[in-house]
């Protein structure tokens, strides 16, 4: 039952995840364009569009890689893996998750201070904390924590392999 609602979960969130990130890259093309445009054709000078595109990437490449833990298809190293009899192989897959989550928990810890001496800093462009920017660290991390115990749940040790079946 765990897996099963662990997958359904986990599935649930990187589709809103997935949506976000969606929603991020299209406001990022229309602030990609709009300074094209200022800058060849109507020479308007607006100091906000490069600066705006910097961390609407930010959030949208941090927020994607909870979408590839959930897929499981981060990097790992899949070749010396595969190698391993099946019993060791679970082992290690749990461990890697592990080292994982341990990972994402001292980024998350670190990013929220890192986020908060954002709220004393100013974006001068924008006249705004930079807070909202900053806090893309310590949400992302959160979330890949997250998908990795869901992922962790629902593979039991397994990962899919590009057939599709459990190795």
């Amino acid at each position: 039952m765990a897996p099963v609602f662990a997958a359904r979960l986990s599935q649930g969130i990187n589709r809103a995840t997935e949506a976000i990130v969606a929603m991020l890259m299209v406001a990022l093309v229309l602030d990609v364009w709009i300074g094209v445009i200022d800058r060849y054709w109507f020479g308007w000078q607006l100091p906000w569009p490069e600066t705006l595109a910097r961390y609407l990437m930010i959030w949208a490449a941090l927020l994607a890689v909870s979408s590839g833990i959930a897929r499981r298809e981060h990097i790992g190293l899949t070749a010396l893996v595969t190698a391993l009899p099946t019993r060791v192989r679970h082992s290690i897959l749990i461990v890697i998750d592990v080292l994982a989550i341990v990972l994402f928990l001292y980024v998350f810890w670190f990013g929220i201070g890192f986020a908060q001496s954002g709220s004393n800093r100013q974006a001068l462009i924008f006249g705004v904390s930079l807070a909202p920017f900053f806090w893309a660290i310590p949400v992302s991390a959160l979330l890949a924590v997250v998908q990795l115990v869901l992922a962790m749940l629902r593979d039991r040790g397994t990962q899919l392999d590009q057939s599709g079946a459990h190795s």
